[in-house]
């Protein structure tokens, strides 16, 4: 139910507008009322941002079970991480109010699709039920069932997305659900197990999916009646019509889905949404795009009383439900509670009333001899003072309109800026909502000019601390800052921004700037060079000098030449960029095993396993000897790791 209708309940009597719940949530309008609760538009004041608040009705919130699925649902939907789910922010209470924190979603539901609409292309139908299934599907694989579902409970935002709402009913699948006298949900889409025992698992969401793809292909709803005794009996003995019949052209494999997930016998549905979604696209995908966008006639509209829409706690009888009569004293309460109520036999003939009727005018002289001389104290006292009414989100117009009919004086007008009041409309009023004042007092109001907005100033060319001064000085914030090359703008100056120079943004914005390293410079190669004529060419360039502090050997490059360098040569860095050099401390040295008189083989065996080269020299003696007349470097003397030892055979 957290979402934005059409045309946002303005009643002035609601004592929740313009109230701060929790010390957090400000009330701003009242969105829509339902059977347990009535959700607002408000305002996280500690966060700045807007939600929906969904406050149990007070009435109900002293009744522990009523409670006790009200927080259920901010567990069960907390634990539904799924874009097509309206999320949970938080849940509490506030005296008597007992409330969720809910996201805001700016759109309006389904019915209010069909209301205005009427039957839907199949394409269109079926681009709302698939994300639908999609969230329910998360439900039933975590445990859930949604218990409730219907047109109300689909949200479609004006960005397009769909959002499935409303998990007030939701119950954990192993959960027992049978009960002995009455089920929760709502008439026209109950599943017949609902009816007969109670049972909800993930097929009676499945069963409710199929009615409501019904009522979007054909703008109406399947089973009808004048009570919702007959709906609930044709629910039972009376399969769901193919949507063709009401809608001629429309494919057959469109009937096929409505009929699968419809079944009476919940065995012969999908299991769960899931199974239910994979059945939709597999369909879907063998309709044309003409079957896709057959065009529903317009007399096909759903402009019906929905008083069968509403969740109701409905007593179970199978098949000979009777409405019970609703005399005339107690007709306006029954409305007001919006609960059907039936009962299977038939019921007996009202009681003749004993003694004369009494009157209005009695019953008013009676309550005034009660209330006595109170009564007069209460009457002088409310001519001397009135309290502030809610002004929050009115208009100037508005807020004036209701100073006047409670008999206060406009004070002063003031103008502030706003993120998240519509421009025009009231922020806050001087004294508060609710505030007891002398009548003909004045109240001042601080009227919203939206968010403010200010143009990024000219920042190429300054030098960083300056951009970032600039950008503060106008109500931004200096963001990222990147750096690159550049010939024309000088190092430690600004680039370019994004957003651009010029351009408006809302206050507080931050603004990337990208700074200049200079003009390049190429990096020489000094790898070989002794330190002092490495450092001296690189300073030259413009780059600083580091030597790492540890050398290295090597048999490549004389002990204190450079022995490699980073960043690579060949690179490019900027002006008074680092390069770092690693020195050379020369080959490593080895001692040379002594090898004469052994064999050609044992003696290379033992110089290569020491770490060097073999080279060997036969000359004309030793070309077909196999000992070690004598070495190049003799035995127990040093040699460069890797170099090469000459061993001379006879």
């Amino acid at each position: 139910m957290a979402r934005t209708l059409a045309c946002v309940d303005t009643t002035l009597q609601d004592p929740l507008v313009g109230q701060v719940l929790d010390g957090r949530y400000r009330v701003d309008a009242r969105i829509a009322v339902g059977g347990m609760a009535t959700v607002y538009r408000a305002v996280d004041t500690r966060l700045d941002r807007i939600l929906a608040l969904k406050v149990m009705h007070p009435s109900l919130a002293v009744d522990a079970s009523f409670v006790e699925r009200f927080i259920r649902e901010a567990k069960s939907v907390a634990r539904l991480a799924h874009p097509n789910v309206v999320q949970v922010f938080d849940q509490g209470n506030d005296g008597s109010y007992v409330y969720l924190a809910m996201e805001y979603v700016a759109g309006c539901t389904l019915r209010d699709v069909l209301r205005e609409r009427g039957a839907l292309q199949p394409r269109a139908a079926l681009d709302i039920l698939e994300p639908v299934l999609a969230a329910l599907g998360a439900a039933h694989r975590a445990g859930f069932v949604h218990r409730d579902m219907k047109p109300e409970n689909v949200l479609i935002g004006d960005d397009g997305r769909v959002k499935v709402a409303d998990f007030g009913l939701v119950r954990a699948v192993d959960t027992v659900t049978n009960t002995t006298g009455t089920v929760l949900g709502t008439v026209s889409y109950l599943a017949p197990e609902q009816i007969e025992n109670g049972t909800a698992d993930p097929r009676v969401d499945v069963y409710a999916c199929g009615v409501m793809l019904y009522e979007m292909l054909t703008g109406d709803k399947p089973h009808d009646g004048d009570s919702p005794a007959v709906i609930l009996y044709k629910h039972l003995h009376e399969d769901v019509p193919p949507p063709s019949a009401a809608v001629p052209g429309l494919a057959y494999e469109l009937d096929e889905m409505v009929a699968s997930a419809t079944a009476r016998a919940p065995e012969i549905r999908p299991h769960d949404a899931v199974a239910l979604l994979a059945q939709v696209r597999d369909g879907r995908g063998r309709l044309t795009a003409e079957q896709l966008d057959v065009v529903p006639p317009q007399a096909l509209t759903a402009d019906h009383d929905n008083a069968d829409d509403r969740t109701s706690v409905i007593p179970r009888a199978l098949t000979t439900l009777r409405p019970l009569p609703v005399n005339e004293d107690e007709e306006g309460e029954a409305a007001d509670h919006r609960t059907s109520r039936f009962q299977s036999p038939p019921p007996p003939p009202p009681r003749r009333r004993s003694g004369p009727r009494r009157g209005p005018l009695a019953i008013v002289v009676a309550v005034l001899l009660v209330l006595g001389l109170g009564a007069g104290v209460w009457y002088i006292n409310s001519g001397q003072f009135t309290e502030v009414p809610p002004l929050l989100a009115k208009t100037q117009a508005q807020a004036e309109d209701r100073l006047e009919d409670a008999g206060l004086d406009l004070g002063k007008v003031e103008h502030a800026y706003s993120d998240t009041v519509d421009r025009g409309t009231v922020i806050s009023s001087d004294p508060k909502t609710g505030t007891r004042i002398r009548g003909n007092d004045s109240v001042s109001l601080t009227i919203s000019d939206g968010p403010r907005n200010v143009r990024v100033p000219a920042l190429a060319g300054q030098k960083l601390d300056e951009a970032r001064s600039l950008l503060k000085d106008d109500g931004l914030e200096p963001g990222m800052v990147t750096r690159e090359f550049s010939e024309d703008v000088p190092k430690g100056s600004v680039i370019s921004a994004r957003p651009a120079d010029g351009t408006k943004v809302r206050a507080g914005t931050a603004v990337a700037l990208v700074v200049s390293k200079g003009s390049p410079i190429d990096i020489p190669d000094v790898t070989g060079a002794d330190l002092a004529d490495a450092r001296s060419e690189l300073e030259g360039a413009g780059l600083k000098v580091k030597v790492a502090a540890e050398q290295v050997n090597s048999s490549e490059f004389d002990k204190g030449q450079i022995v490699k360098q980073s960043p690579n040569p060949g690179g490019r860095a900027a002006e008074g960029d680092t390069v770092t050099l690693t020195v050379s401390k020369g080959p490593e040295m080895i001692e040379v095993p002594d090898v004469v008189g052994d064999s050609v083989e044992d003696a290379t065996r033992t110089l290569e396993g020491a770490g060097f080269q073999v080279d060997e020299d036969r000359g004309l003696l030793g070309l077909f000897g196999d000992e070690v007349k004598s070495q190049s470097v003799e035995g127990g003397q040093t040699a460069p790791k890797g170099s090469t030892i000459t061993i001379k055979i006879r």
